[in-house]
């Protein structure tokens, strides 16, 4: 799996309104100019709604 700084990810998703689910995560750090390593940990999350960017944080940790 393509490693992303965990900060970096959330600094890409900066101003998103919570709750959001992975597509519009993806699609909020696609407009921010995230890097491909941040995007593609995203498109692995699980389809669901986040509230918090701390729920983003813990899911991405689940992924590794």
């Amino acid at each position: 799996m393509a490693k992303a700084n965990p900060a970096q990810i959330q600094h890409d998703l900066k101003g998103i309104d919570y709750p959001a689910n992975k597509q519009k995560l993806v699609e909020h750090a696609q407009q921010h100019g995230a890097s491909e390593n941040v995007l593609s940990v995203l498109k692995q999350l699980p389809e669901q709604d986040y509230g918090t960017p701390v729920e983003v944080s813990k899911a991405i940790g689940d992924l590794e």
